[in-house]
């Protein structure tokens, strides 16, 4: 599997928890980074449209709060399937990194 944005990768992350509106995804990935990943609102609606298209995401609900309407987003099966295998292509990556620096060190 190619792997994915980390923009892509922090929103799939942020929405394995719950439905979140844009605007708590945005909070949420900033959180999530410590602040490395500060996403426009643009970019997540880019990142969103994508994922909706792929069948990673689908849109949960729409609810208008202080006049404003906000709209939900939820992963599907796929999207928690694409995040796991993320994952552990991430973390193969981590160990692979992780046994060449330790193998300079000890040199």
């Amino acid at each position: 599997m190619r792997g994915i944005s980390e923009q892509a990768f922090l929103v799939l992350t942020a929405l394995a928890e719950e439905p979140l509106h844009g605007y708590a995804i945005v909070r949420s990935v900033e959180v999530l980074s410590e602040g490395r990943v500060v996403l426009r609102v643009g970019t997540l609606y880019g990142v969103l449209d994508r994922m909706v298209a792929d069948g990673w995401a689908v849109r949960d609900r729409e609810e208008v709060h202080q006049g404003r309407l906000r709209r939900y987003y939820r992963l599907t099966d796929v999207g928690v399937r694409v995040l796991s295998a993320e994952v552990a292509r991430l973390s193969a990556n981590v160990r692979a990194a992780s046994s060449v620096l330790r193998a300079r060190e000890a040199r």
